[in-house]
């Protein structure tokens, strides 16, 4: 890799353009954005305590756990 000059880059580059076009690398680096946004999110999110997230993640579990609930007193 150090043995490459910026000339050689420029020339991969000016080809890997012309084989993939500018519009699919486009939307190929949003999406690894995206994602690698998303990763740090959850790793956010997971380093908190069940005690310190959001209120709308707390309204989701015990919805699910009132659902489960009525499930398990419903006639069979």
């Amino acid at each position: 890799m150090g043995g490459f000059s910026i000339w050689h880059w420029l020339v991969v580059l000016a080809i890997v353009l012309l084989v993939f076009g500018t519009k699919r690398l486009t939307s190929g680096a949003k999406d690894l954005g995206k994602a690698v946004n998303e990763f740090k999110k959850g790793m956010r999110d997971e380093d908190k305590p069940a005690g310190q997230l959001g209120d709308q993640s707390r309204q989701d579990g015990s919805k699910s756990e009132n659902e489960q609930r009525s499930d398990s007193n419903a006639p069979r």
